[in-house]
């Protein structure tokens, strides 16, 4: 397997990357993250990542900050609540950026980190996941679920040994402003 995995965060990336490198198989990490708000917030998330991923012997490729065109494709979604249309439409600049990157760099299978945030529904990345892979041909979407075989706790422990900046909130200004609204669900 040849993975390219988006990566949002060190937090959300530790335990699967940990998880990977103990199985063998070592990514390339992809961070494309122009949803996050305000630009030094991403700096900080960017710089955490590619630490992490130094310190694991790890690849990592800086997708570009263009929070405009981000807000330009989330046009008219504003006041959508997390997991909704915002957010799917988020996924999906994000993951087809992924998956055309996969492709033009000879990977045969993408997957991302976003599915081990709590805060975040599965379904929802899996399917736009999956969308952005079938646009290419030889490309798959892993969509494991990295809140299973103990990741989830294994992620907490990684946080804190690593003294990882935990953000509190998903990325951008409209899930900074709904975050207290968002039921926990797994």
């Amino acid at each position: 397997m040849k993975l390219l995995l988006h990566t949002c965060c060190a937090p959300c990336s530790a335990a699967i990357l940990e998880y990977l490198c103990g199985r063998e198989i070592h990514p390339v990490l992809f961070y494309f993250n122009p949803n996050i708000y305000p630009r030094e917030e991403y700096e900080i998330r960017k710089n955490e990542c590619s630490r992490y991923a130094n310190r694991l012997g790890l690849n990592m490729i800086d997708g570009d900050y263009d929070h405009a065109l981000w807000l330009k494709r989330i046009a008219g979604l504003e006041k959508e609540l997390e997991r909704g249309k915002r957010c799917t439409e988020c996924f999906r600049m994000r993951l087809s950026a992924t998956a055309q990157l996969a492709n033009e760099k000879g990977f045969d299978t993408i997957a991302t980190t976003l599915g081990s945030s709590r805060w975040k529904n599965l379904a929802q990345i899996a399917e736009v996941g999956r969308q952005a892979a079938a646009s290419h041909p030889n490309l798959t979407f892993w969509d494991k679920n990295w809140r299973k075989e103990g990741l989830s706790e294994r992620r907490g422990i990684l946080l804190k040994e690593n003294g990882f900046y935990n953000q509190q909130y998903c990325g951008c200004e409209y899930g900074m402003r709904t975050k207290a609204r968002i039921p926990v669900r797994q």
